[in-house]
């Protein structure tokens, strides 16, 4: 079996893909990659064949405006709707010439972010099939849309009513993919083009969900269509830098990782002098993971460590608690280590994973990162920091998490797939 697989986005959109094409080529199968190429130094630690394409709106998180795009209101949501689509001119072509170069394949797995997936597996006469870190695009009446900040606890029926979000890209890309379509791929403007979880027959398209079910149980009212495998992770990780390891050994107990992954927002350096001293007054040490640069401006100190980057499967399983943005892969990466948390969600479906953390009982409340000050953030490491009953129950989870084969799972459902 030669698969394909296309994924865009930040790093936890990146990686678990990079994980399943390890996991397809240890069970004897063709797997090739292709995201953007600010990843391909990642990849390289994968060992998997690995293409380049177009960043597209990562560019966006490189430049002066990453920090008004994230907090914006309206008005910035309007501008990125109208500049985005230009962006993915370049990605979309770029997917089909390495589909074109790499063909033939058996199978396309896509992120949906890409926008490319569907389309290209269309071209191809092969299977698309949506891989997802998160339950966005299958309605249920159990939760609402992760995609976007709704209030939690709504009816079913209003619940469903909120994946009618997943119909934004659509009308937002929708005329540059149709233009791709005809004018590169040949194919005709049919019904249903734009909705991931259809085929081209019209019948439902296989979606895997590379979470826990221990985290999120399978909704009941999905179509048999809609699988849950578990998280899409390797074991272990990369040995921790010679410094960390000795932050960690230092007394005053295990510290806390706080890290915010690629959000940015309007004023990093507050951001960090939040952190840090929010950590002093409950009298933790912080491991302060600066990433795209959340965090800005914070120096190493006896009871402080800053770092650019930083394996966090290494990391979280030494710390008393993860202090972070709510990503799909962070959230993940802690309920695997079986540590508490603190969400301080910037937008999209990070309140989604916090909410869920703060159920599960291996969260606090989450705190959004526009209200974050020193009394907030403190009172929440209050929470999680000596909290015996919290502590266990994330152990409990991540034992759980941790016995899910969320890789041989999936490989296994493509495998079918294609035969």
């Amino acid at each position: 079996m030669k698969v394909l697989v296309l994924t865009l986005g930040t790093r936890g959109d990146v990686q678990p893909f990079l994980e399943l094409a390890r996991g397809l080529r240890a069970a004897g199968h063709d797997a090739l990659v292709a995201a953007p190429h600010r990843f391909t130094a990642l990849a390289d630690g994968f060992g998997v064949p690995f293409t380049g394409v177009d960043d597209g709106p990562l560019r966006v998180m490189d430049d002066d405006r990453a920090g008004e795009v994230i907090e914006g209101g309206l008005r910035v949501r309007l501008r990125q709707m109208r500049e985005m689509p230009g962006m993915f001119t370049k990605v979309l072509e770029d997917c089909w010439a390495v589909a074109m170069a790499g063909a033939p394949f058996d199978l396309v797995v896509h992120n949906g972010q890409i926008i490319a997936g569907q389309h290209v597996a269309e071209a191809l006469g092969v299977p698309a099939v949506l891989g997802l870190p998160l339950p966005l695009y299958v309605p249920t009446s159990e939760f609402r849309w992760p995609g976007a900040p709704l209030p939690a606890g709504l009816p079913g029926a209003l619940n469903r009513a909120t994946y009618l979000g997943m119909k934004m890209p659509a009308v937002t890309f929708g005329g540059v993919v149709d233009k791709w379509r005809e004018g590169t791929l040949g194919l005709p403007l049919r019904r249903g083009r734009h909705d991931p979880t259809l085929a081209v027959d019209g019948t439902a398209a296989p979606v895997l969900h590379a979470f826990s079910p221990a985290v999120i149980p399978r909704p009941a009212d999905w179509p048999e269509s809609a699988l849950t495998t578990g998280y899409w992770a390797g074991t272990g990780g990369t040995p921790l830098p010679a410094r960390v390891e000795e932050f960690l050994a230092a007394g005053g107990g295990p510290p806390v990782s706080v890290g915010f992954g690629s959000m940015i927002g309007s004023d990093p350096a507050r951001l960090a002098e939040v952190v840090v001293e929010a950590a002093r007054r409950v009298g933790v040490r912080p491991i302060l993971a600066a990433g795209w640069g959340a965090l800005a401006g914070a120096t190493s100190a006896d009871d402080v460590l800053v770092v650019d980057e930083i394996d966090y499967r290494g990391l979280f399983p030494r710390v008393a608690a993860v202090v972070h943005h709510g990503g799909a892969g962070t959230t993940g990466a802690a309920f695997t280590a079986g540590r508490p948390q603190v969400v301080c969600p910037f937008v999209a479906d990070q309140p989604f994973w916090g909410e869920v953390a703060h159920r599960r009982g291996v969260g606090a409340a989450p705190v959004p990162q526009r209200r974050l000050t020193v009394d907030r953030l403190a009172a929440a490491l209050d929470v999680v920091v000596g909290n015996e009953v919290m502590a266990r129950t994330a152990r409990e989870l991540g034992e759980r998490v941790r016995a899910e084969d969320g890789v041989g799972t999936a490989v296994a459902a493509l495998e079918r797939i294609v035969q």
